[in-house]
């Protein structure tokens, strides 16, 4: 049955039982920009703490433009967040708002077999009541609404302990034959009752069109909107039902490059408009949280209030709920970047050099910063890593962001080229520079997982000159590459390896390990990315063993590549041509060469 609200004609500025007829209700998504589902198939969430977070400064601008209004609010949190930053969750439940579950990742909830859908549901209930000391009554679905034929998912909000649910936003194309899903109503679930609290839509020609935020409070027109919005009030006596992500009020956030261009003019298009629209909405409209707003007697969400048995036990949640995860380490300026450990014994550990070319890398450095901490930690059980950064006469402010996040590090070192010449001449130089036989090389934006150099750096025995992370190897993968950047470069690959021939699935990587010496040697001429294949090449023409790692190569996430693809392409050609002229000229060295990969030695 839908419940009511006090006649529409009630005074708003009445107290006792018609105070909740025109009170509102805001509520606030509380996620991360790079945690937005659009963004999922180029994130993993086990990368989520890499990413520079933002959310708390977020949060602490939102809860004083709260405070400057009066206003309480229901903020969903994702399980995950409070679990990593369970201060900024006490922070909210502290200025007096509540707190309610959008599950414990950002995911898609029904796209998962039921035994995980009520797992991560009552792990995130558990996780944010241990964080918060308080019940929480509410969920939102974090990725997507509800729709008809998803309303199953109802029965497992109600079987989690959860009160209510506000994850539709209804159409009428999928509801119009049953329209009072568009209103606050209580359903009845097979685990018992559970209120239901859809965002508003108001009718329009062909549909119901939603107006209480997000998106379409950014891209529509603001007089629009607020003819709507003011409409929908006067209209019925049901709350308004607002929402917003917290991230929409971050007009500077980083720009993640993996966007097509419908993704960034839908994500990124007028960001920072709320903070001008939301203290408009807040002067008209009184708006509560949906636990304050249930208080009132009147209220139709005042089954809230009421006591309902449920019969969950505590073992039944998942028993790692209270363990942190251990890569959740946020890096700040002021902190060290890489963590020492004095009790372990460096004699007992392989010392090694990473080299890390960098050019206008400003943007990504915070991710990196967080990556290699994460590395650090990985590689220190058997190594004893250091790191060496070579800015390539970048005209951002790179080499300064590098002095910020490691410039009193005693493990690392900065060198700057004072023109700019190549990835392939930064990663010369840093191996010249290099204190240590073994020198690893990686790229700046991670397009490569740089935790891998843990399975690389043992194959790199004796009579191995470089191992190679290898996407094109048979037990490889590419993710979200474009297709045909893909079919260009294994073109080359397969040209080197006829040419050559030397079966090395991967020519143009930078995600390397080399033995120092036997590379400086070799007669190396390109600075630019052509260098990566010519380093190859000369160790094939020198009878050095390669050995290849199978690797993911991933889309990088910040900037943009800076290789100029018609122009690699000729480069290649041009290299291949020098190469052939080199073989028939007999420049091999005669010494005996081995199977890629193979154990012996050469």
């Amino acid at each position: 049955m839908v419940l009511q609200t006090a006649q529409p004609d009630a005074d708003p500025n009445q107290t006792g039982s018609f105070a909740a007829a025109r009170q509102h209700l805001l509520t606030v998504n509380v996620e991360e920009y790079f945690q937005v589902g659009v963004f999922r198939k180029f994130i993993s969430s086990d990368h989520w703490y890499r990413f520079e977070s933002r959310l708390r400064n977020n949060i602490d601008q939102l809860l004083r433009l709260l405070e400057q209004h009066r206003t309480k609010a229901t903020f969903f949190v994702l399980g995950w967040t409070a679990e990593h930053d369970p201060d900024l969750v006490r922070s909210i439940v502290a200025a007096g708002h509540e707190v309610a579950s959008r599950g414990f990742l950002h995911q898609s909830l029904t796209s998962l077999p039921r035994e995980l859908i009520r797992q991560d549901l009552r792990r995130s209930k558990a996780v944010l009541e241990d964080v918060t000391g308080q019940p929480v009554n509410g969920f939102r679905m974090s990725d997507g609404w509800l729709s008809h034929s998803t309303l199953w998912m109802l029965d497992e909000v109600a079987a989690a302990g959860y009160r209510y649910d506000s994850s539709l936003m209804p159409r009428r194309g999928d509801f119009g034959s049953d329209p009072k899903w568009r209103s606050i109503h209580e359903v009845q679930t097979v685990h018992g009752p559970l209120l239901e609290v859809p965002l508003t839509t108001v009718p329009v020609p062909g549909g119901w069109l939603p107006i209480s935020g997000g998106n379409y409070q950014r891209q529509l027109p603001d007089f629009l909107m607020r003819r709507l919005v003011e409409h929908a009030v006067e209209s019925d006596d049901a709350p308004f039902v607002m929402y917003f992500q917290v991230w929409e009020l971050d007009d500077q956030q980083p720009r993640l490059s993996v966007a097509d261009l419908v993704t960034r003019l839908r994500h990124y298009r007028n960001l920072g408009k709320y903070r001008r629209i939301l203290p408009q909405y807040l002067d008209k409209y009184a708006f509560t949280s949906v636990r304050d707003h249930a208080l009132a007697e009147d209220s139709p969400l005042h089954s809230v209030t009421r006591e309902i048995p449920r019969n969950i036990p505590r073992s039944s949640i998942d028993s790692s709920i209270r363990r942190r995860m251990d890569s959740g380490v946020q890096v700040h300026a002021a902190e060290t970047p890489f963590p020492h450990d004095s009790d372990t014994t460096a004699g007992d550990r392989i010392p090694v050099t990473v080299v890390v070319p960098c050019f206008n890398e400003e943007k990504s450095l915070v991710y990196l910063a967080n990556t290699l901490t994460s590395v650090t930690r990985k590689l220190s059980d058997r190594y004893l890593p250091r790191f060496l950064f070579v800015d390539d006469c970048s005209t951002d402010d790179t080499f300064a962001a590098l002095q910020t996040h490691y410039g009193t590090d005693s493990a690392v070192t900065i060198v700057r080229h004072d023109v700019n010449q190549g990835v392939s001449a930064a990663i010369l130089t840093g191996l010249r520079n290099a204190e240590t036989d073994i020198v690893c090389s990686m790229d700046c934006d991670c397009t490569y997982d740089p935790h891998e150099l843990s399975n690389m750096l043992p194959l790199l025995t004796d009579d191995v000159s470089m191992v190679t992370a290898s996407p094109y190897h048979r037990d490889g993968h590419v993710c979200n590459v474009p297709g045909w950047r893909l079919f260009l470069s294994r073109g080359l690959s397969f040209i080197y390896q006829r040419l050559l021939k030397q079966e090395l699935a991967t020519w143009t990587s930078c995600f390397r390990v080399y033995r120092k010496n036997d590379i400086l040697d070799l007669p190396l001429h390109e600075n630019g990315f052509l260098g990566t294949a010519e380093l190859a090449a000369q160790l094939v023409l020198h009878r050095r063993i390669i050995r290849e790692h199978p690797a993911t190569l991933s889309v990088r996430l910040f900037g943009f590549s800076k290789m100029k693809t018609v122009r690699a392409i000729l480069s290649h050609l041009r290299l291949l041509a020098r190469i052939a002229a080199s073989r028939m000229k007999g420049a091999e060295t005669p010494q005996k060469q081995e199977a890629v990969g193979s154990p012996t030695g050469r």
